[in-house]
């Protein structure tokens, strides 16, 4: 694995048109982190006191609502935002007629991570974040101090048996520690499958792989999927739904799945550090951090690391009018080049900034967490935008549901999933 100075991207997809709404000294920014959308509100609000540009800004993902959905939405309406996001390749294709070049904006050589295609800079990266299985320390150290039991150390559990032995100890004691259960995990709520077929997935994409290896990937792009490492997958997959808590994990949303570890009522989290707003606003004071997703048997593999990347990236309508798409250009320049915007991003929205020149470092224990790893070399890539959205929903998604809701089997979730992946050719052929 490779340390955090690593790349310019690539990943999702689509089709498009545009109409443009709004005045000219305004702007419309469509962006996909709800957690983070008070501190964007207030920023834009403190930034049109500053400018005298009015902002727009909506914020839609989690279980409210799909960014896609409300981007064509606002496009049928000639509304089309004058920043929106991409998540990788597929959305960039899908709206590439709309996206701005942007390779001349006075942030581009601060980071390492914009969103380049054909040496161009195109997108403005919002954070870095990263993820794995969140862990709360406190309880941890709490069933430690019990009488009779092992001791869990968390820095060994890079490994599927590790985490069998862990999580049966745990819950054997959730009684004594006050939990209702060892891991907080959603995926069978509407709005909420992106938990299981966007960041699950990918433990099978990239878990132990060099930072930017695409072997798997390309593989299953092709339709070819290796049997034995799809097996020890869905082994990962049933572990965590075993021992989640069931009305969390069927019907949860987002609050409920975070609500859930917030409280206390689970040891372990299956987010990433974009949840620190949530865990900061609930006042969770307890010590934690991430472990790896222990995908392999350890006579297979270790899994020591966690995902990290720059989750997605603002990008610029290229559609609107010039003078609209400078101040959209001006916004982000404002955002990734001042000491407003600084502030902004490291402690009011919680982020692992993206940018060089950041000099503030987050506080929130999770973001720390991923740090460190990041700092350590121990990350693996994020590759599941490599997929086309519509497959990892429609196609993907309920699978995980109905093995979620005990409608079927971990070895039938095997064989359910090799028919998709087999039939991945054939999806984009009738796209």
């Amino acid at each position: 694995m490779k340390k955090l100075g690593f790349f310019a991207s690539s990943l999702l997809a689509v089709t498009a048109l545009a109409g443009c709404g709004g005045s000219s000294d305004s702007i419309y920014m469509l962006q996909n982190k709800p957690e983070i959308d008070a501190a964007l509100q207030a920023f834009a609000e403190a930034y049109t006191e500053e400018t005298g540009v009015e902002m727009k800004v909506t914020s839609c993902g989690g279980d409210l609502c799909q960014l896609g959905t409300q981007l064509q939405a606002d496009i049928a309406a000639g509304e089309a935002p004058d920043i929106f996001v991409i998540d990788g390749i597929p959305a960039y294709e899908q709206y590439e007629d709309m996206i701005a070049d942007l390779s001349d904006e006075p942030w581009v050589e601060d980071t390492d991570v914009a969103f380049k295609v054909d040496g161009k800079v195109v997108g403005f990266p919002v954070a870095i974040e990263g993820w794995g299985m969140a862990y709360n320390k406190d309880l941890i150290d709490e069933f430690n101090a019990l009488p009779g039991v092992t001791p869990i150390d968390v820095t060994e559990l890079t490994n599927y048996d590790a985490y069998v032995a862990a999580f049966a100890a745990l819950d054997a004691e959730k009684v004594a520690l006050g939990i209702d259960s060892v891991v907080s995990m959603a995926g069978g709520a509407a709005g909420m499958s992106w938990v299981t077929n966007d960041h699950n997935f990918n433990s099978l994409l990239s878990a132990g792989l060099e930072y930017g290896d695409l072997s798997v990937v390309e593989d299953l792009l092709e339709g070819t999927v290796d049997r034995t490492r799809l097996g020890y997958y869905a082994d990962w997959v049933n572990l965590l739904f075993t021992y989640a808590d069931e009305t969390v994990l069927r019907t949860g949303g987002y609050n409920e799945q975070v609500g859930a570890f917030a409280e206390e009522k689970a040891v372990f989290l299956h987010q990433g550090n974009w949840v620190e707003p949530f865990l900061g606003d609930a006042e969770a004071t307890f010590a934690r951090g991430f472990a790896p997703h222990g995908v392999f048997p350890a006579s297979v593999q270790e899994t020591d690391g966690i995902f990290v990347a720059a989750p997605s990236w603002y990008v610029v309508n290229a559609q609107a009018p010039e003078a609209r798409q400078q101040l959209a250009k001006d916004f982000l320049t404002y955002m990734a080049t001042t000491e407003a915007g600084h502030k902004y991003m490291v402690e009011e929205a919680g982020n692992i900034p993206a940018f060089k020149s950041v000099e503030l470092s987050p506080t929130a224990p999770l973001s720390v967490s991923v740090q460190e790893w990041a700092a350590e070399g121990k990350i693996y890539s994020w590759n599941q935008y490599y997929f086309n959205g519509d497959f990892r929903y429609n196609e993907l998604g309920p699978i995980y549901t109905r093995l979620a809701n005990g409608e079927i089997t971990p070895g039938q979730f095997e064989t359910l999933m090799t028919i998709a992946l087999e039939g991945y050719p054939d999806f984009l052929a009738n796209l």
